[in-house]
């Protein structure tokens, strides 16, 4: 693989010399991290670059493209090679997303099609930038981000452990809710990582929890994560698994990933949500900016992460009085209007490392995208049967564009068909998840 980015970096300084580029990258936080990365890159060389954040990369869109740039894909485009290898233009993918088609024209490093070392868009895009100058070391802090982000810092390979290394940043083993750096109380209220009944999107709750537990204020202030003491954290976990009834303490310690951002050390996945909520609320040009070392999109970047967590609480509490279809491993949750449908995804994510189903419920999530149906897909503990693949033939079906991961997958549909596709996936579903 890093021989393939090699070559292909080499090919691209070549045929970009004097040519327009357009970066089309995904809007989660894996995908602007990328963007990001290739566009300071790109600054460096005085390249002629402008950047697109998409939802998805649908058919139509793929159509109206520009014929006279260099079209640069970051985190998308595996699905989508068919349609790419029509076009006129020079193609360019850097992906991780799960793809059976093997291309021919287009230029494409993705670790599925050689089954090698599993890495994000943004670790990707780094060993590209790398590559391109060994200068850009500097913009491995992002690539940990979109690491991050994309729940990939679990199984850390050699190639990407040679990025951490590049990163300035420091590691400290603790609980994995975040942000670490910032008062318990507040940490517990908006955790998304993990729900916790009673006490997510409860400021009372969660000061009832610590006090509870004999955990008070010093100064004046509850501490970080990061300064609580073993006997502390050790309360504190144990509270948690009471609260969620999971058996596995190991689920909830990890690496904190401390990382520096505009001078200051940044918990990872703090800076992940934010960059996330940002584009999530149709904001991607902030978290852009953000990525690319702004003091003031850091400030209007917390505001807009606010705003994106009080509609992740009202989604959960949506999702708690929602009607819902449900069978033996599987649950259906169709918000229709109700819920954004660019929150639905984060919603079932949430939902999937909740105790509220068990480990290889099929959790899908529906939400109302102006003339289309935003489906989100994720399976309980993230351990059970191919979600993707099992979205792959509803949609064959029922017509659509999906595409994803095996715990984590999407697709889009139109409104007209939305009784038709639940029908189906009910019926794939109750055959498909029986065999688990």
């Amino acid at each position: 693989m890093l021989q393939r980015i090699k070559e292909l970096s080499e090919k691209f300084l070549k045929e970009s010399e004097g040519k327009k580029i357009l970066i089309i990258s995904h809007h989660d936080t894996d995908g602007i991290t990328s963007a990001s990365i290739l566009a300071s890159c790109l600054q460096k060389l005085d390249r002629n670059f402008s950047i697109r954040i998409v939802k998805q990369l649908e058919k139509e869109y793929i159509k109206e493209l520009p014929k006279d740039r260099i079209l640069f894909f970051l985190d998308l485009g595996s699905a989508a090679i068919k349609e790419l290898e029509e076009l006129e233009n020079k193609v360019y993918i850097l992906d991780h997303h799960e793809t059976e088609n093997i291309p021919k024209k287009v230029n494409i490093v993705n670790p599925c099609l050689n089954e090698e070392e599993k890495l994000c868009g943004a670790c990707l895009t780094y060993l590209f930038a790398k590559e391109i100058d060994e200068e850009n070391t500097s913009l491995a802090n992002l690539a940990i981000i979109g690491m991050v982000g994309d729940m990939m810092d679990k199984n850390i390979g050699k190639i990407g452990n040679t990025i951490i290394n590049d990163a300035d940043m420091i590691i400290k083993k603790g609980l994995l809710l975040y942000p670490a750096t910032r008062p318990i109380n507040k940490t517990l209220e908006y955790s998304s990582a993990l729900f916790i009944p009673g006490v997510t999107g409860s400021g009372t709750g969660a000061l009832n929890m610590l006090r509870d537990i004999g955990i008070g204020t010093k100064d004046g202030r509850y501490k970080s994560l990061i300064e609580l003491d073993e006997e502390e954290m050790s309360k504190l976990i144990t509270a948690i698994v009471l609260r969620t009834n999971k058996r596995e303490v190991s689920e909830f310690i990890g690496n904190i990933f401390l990382v520096k951002i505009l001078n200051k050390l940044e918990d990872a996945r703090e800076m992940s949500a934010m960059i996330n909520a940002c584009s999530r609320l149709g904001k991607s040009h902030v978290a852009l900016s953000l990525c690319m070392n702004s003091r003031e999109a850091r400030k209007n970047a917390e505001e807009v992460y606010v705003k994106y967590k009080q509609h992740l609480v009202q989604g959960l509490n949506i999702v708690a009085e929602l009607d819902k279809i449900e069978g033996e491993n599987y649950i259906i949750i169709n918000a229709k209007n109700t819920i954004k449908d660019t929150i639905i995804g984060t919603i079932a994510s949430i939902l999937s490392v909740s105790c509220t189903y068990k480990e290889g419920t099929a959790i899908i999530a529906m939400a109302h995208n102006e003339e289309k149906i935003k489906v989100s897909a994720r399976i309980a503990g993230r351990n059970g049967k191919n979600i993707r693949e099992i979205l792959d033939s509803v949609v064959e079906e029922v017509g659509g564009e999906s595409g994803g991961h095996a715990m984590a997958a999407g697709c889009l549909i139109h409104k007209e068909k939305e009784q038709d596709f639940i029908e189906a996936l009910k019926k794939k579903l109750e055959i498909e998840l029986i065999k688990v």
